[in-house]
């Protein structure tokens, strides 16, 4: 595999090769090693601390995983097929993972995986693998019994990885839970009609909890691509200090 050197900001990041690391990753310092993150399709993500790899919502097949490390922890958001995809954890090698996830999403799982599996409900937290994993809610407004994402059902995440902290959004709106967070390094926030929210919103969240670095992904929706590069326009009108880091989430397109 051929392995492309990322230009990076070097107060943030440095050149670095790690194994199996794939175009559009990005590596980041932390306090004691280095942080990989490696965007895979949609929500799906492989977050790499040292020698611990984390996988997020496996989703599109064991061809996107290729060459990667075998996860050690898998967090899985929710229910629905492009976040708990079946056919993806049967083609990968899960048999040292972890699974971390909500418990609709635990009464899904099949059987045959014997792996420890930690159900996380909104608010609760669990060390696993000296890293520290909390589930944020993510939920649709207005909440209305018909949602696609009722709140409680699914978890955003809130990971602690080193000196870093790190939220991913889970399929959610704009709400106060995401609008509360504080000292967030990196965040990646979903974007996409009619299942999240819009540009304008995450826009509007993004510059009240004000992360270090955002990654807009899961923004395929209905009708298409939401318009990252506006998102990014958003933000950046009011807060330069922010930065929104535009990667190819959708590789097979």
């Amino acid at each position: 595999m051929q392995i492309k050197p990322i230009i990076i900001s070097i107060s943030l990041l440095i050149f670095g090769n790690v194994s199996a690391q794939k175009a559009d990753s990005d590596i980041l310092k932390t306090k004691n090693g280095t942080l990989q993150i490696q965007p895979i399709l949609h929500s799906s993500l492989v977050l790499t601390y040292n020698k611990t790899t984390i996988y997020v919502d496996p989703y599109g097949g064991a061809k996107l995983y290729k060459g990667l490390k075998s996860p050690d922890i898998i967090l899985i958001t929710d229910i629905h097929g492009d976040h708990l995809d079946q056919k993806t954890l049967d083609s990968i090698d899960t048999s040292k993972a972890i699974f971390i996830l909500p418990e609709e999403a635990a009464k899904k799982l099949i059987k045959k995986y014997d792996n420890e599996i930690v159900i996380l409900q909104n608010g609760q937290g669990v060390h696993r693998l000296n890293f520290f994993i909390s589930a944020i809610p993510m939920y649709n407004l207005p909440e209305e019994p018909n949602s696609k994402h009722p709140k409680g059902r699914g978890n955003g995440y809130l990971l602690t990885i080193d000196d870093k902290q790190i939220y991913i959004s889970g399929d959610t709106e704009d709400t106060q839970e995401m609008r509360n967070l504080q000292n967030i390094d990196i965040a990646f926030v979903c974007m996409n009609l009619p299942y999240t929210m819009d540009i304008n919103q995450a826009a509007s969240a993004v510059l009240e909890f004000q992360p270090k670095i955002v990654y807009p992904f899961h923004y395929r929706g209905q009708d298409g691509f939401s318009d990252v590069e506006a998102f990014k326009k958003l933000v950046n009108a009011k807060n330069k200090t922010i930065e929104v880091r535009l990667k190819n989430w959708y590789p097979t397109n």
